[in-house]
């Protein structure tokens, strides 16, 4: 266990720093090495990028990797020794430590934070376990596989007062694309907010992959977490270092579909420019077949589907803008000249100057003890979202919603979708 005076001794800035919205801060003195001592949980496609970024930090240290595949946890140790070898004058590193399961990564008492880049379905687990040793999480979006389990990680992180940054980075990056679009919106430039489409892909589907022999370099149970047993099968979980993301996305048993990947990237950007990081819609109505046209509504009128072209499509009483990662148009043209009013997320001011890089605001917060740009609330409500729609087209009916409690009034087989009993030894703590 992590005791008060390893605590102590873990990483902050010199001198006096006021207080934020994460309470007061607590002063923390940097490691011997002076820099953030980070470990990765998980190490696939998506992490060979975000480890790349954090391996350019002149101010960070991989001291650590974990991985439930033998393969990938060999190369990623190789990746980060080769980086800081060439920092030394001998050519020669070997300070990075393996692990296979996440709670004897966590019984180090030398982390700063961790990076958590498993599988959807085991975000939560490994995140709980990281804010109770009170060590600051970047973990990737959507941030649970079920509405319960992702309000349980925000009263934990509050809890702990760490320093969370939900992987949404499309606010920080994309040539500020989404930031333009937002401030926008925020500035009365389409007038009136009418509707939102949102240009996403379809929900999930019960896993019905044929079992397959389990490689003996790979740690089954450990994949599988919380999820219902079932047999291995390459398509979950691929062997060796793959360029491709695994289609554990497809399945609910781990994750909510297409609509949750990249709708967790869009449907964060529309609650954004709604001001609505906190809360969420007042009712979900879906269509009576088909996988799209469900229809949010929010409390101030607002109405959002599922469906139209890639991106995000606003429409006000004074025009149109559409918002992609490589498009931003307004219908009239002239709305794009119009001077731009800010955001503040919904949750606080805005980071100045704007972060351009989603890693990098999360490092800084660190150090500052602010609270990053996708918090951990913000990282909560946009996947619920994704979780309300893929509810909504199960039951195929429609449905009240109360954001602030974060239930169906009164509907019992709509409240039993927004959690799911953990397996067997994987019971939260």
């Amino acid at each position: 266990m992590q005791n008060s005076s390893s605590i102590s001794r873990r990483r902050f800035l010199t001198g006096a720093v006021a207080a934020t919205a994460l309470g007061p801060s607590i002063l923390r003195a940097l490691p011997a090495n002076g820099k953030i001592n980070i470990a990765f949980i998980g190490y696939g496609k998506r992490a060979y990028a975000v480890m790349d970024r954090a391996l350019r930090q002149t101010d960070v240290r991989i001291v650590a990797v974990c991985e439930v595949e033998g393969t990938r946890l060999a190369k990623a140790k190789e990746v980060i020794e080769k980086s800081y070898a060439e920092e030394t004058k001998s050519g020669q590193y070997k300070g990075c430590a393996t692990y296979v399961d996440y709670r004897e990564l966590l019984q180090r008492d030398d982390l700063d934070a961790v990076v958590i880049m498993t599988p959807d379905h085991m975000h939560v687990h490994p995140a709980l376990a990281a804010a109770k040793k009170k060590l600051d999480i970047y973990c990737e979006k959507p941030l649970a596989q079920n509405i319960a389990e992702g309000r349980l990680l925000v009263n934990r992180v509050r809890d702990s007062k760490i320093v969370f940054q939900t992987g949404s980075q499309q606010r920080c990056e994309f040539g500020h694309n989404f930031r333009k679009a937002v401030e926008l919106i925020r500035a009365g430039a389409l007038g009136d907010l009418k509707t939102i489409h949102i240009g996403v892909g379809s929900s999930p589907k019960p896993c019905d992959l044929p079992e397959e022999e389990t490689p003996e370099n790979v740690n089954w149970d450990l994949w599988l977490g919380p999820a219902p047993q079932r047999g291995y099968h390459k398509d979950l979980c691929p062997q060796g270092v793959h360029t491709h993301f695994p289609a554990f996305r497809k399945y609910e048993e781990y994750a909510g579909g297409m609509l949750a990947d990249m709708g967790a990237h869009h449907f964060d950007i529309a609650q954004w420019a709604m001001g609505m990081d906190g809360s969420g819609p007042v009712s979900i109505e879906p269509p009576a077949h088909g996988d799209s046209g469900l229809k949010f509504t929010y409390a101030n009128g607002v109405e959002m589907f599922h469906g139209g072209p890639s991106g995000l499509t606003f429409m006000g009483t004074k025009g149109m803008l559409r918002v992609d990662r490589n498009l931003l148009e307004t219908d009239p043209a002239e709305i794009l000249l119009m001077p731009m009013g800010g955001v503040d997320g919904g949750t606080g001011s805005t980071p100045t100057p704007w972060p351009k890089d989603h890693l990098r605001n999360w490092l800084n917060c660190i150090k500052t003890r602010e609270e990053p740009i996708c918090s951990v609330e913000t990282g909560h409500r946009t996947a619920s979202i994704c979780h309300l729609a893929n509810i909504g087209y199960k039951l195929r009916r429609k449905l009240t919603w109360d954001p602030a409690k974060e239930e169906f009034p009164g509907d019992a087989e709509a409240n039993a979708l927004t959690t799911r009993k953990p397996r067997k030894g994987w019971e939260y703590v």
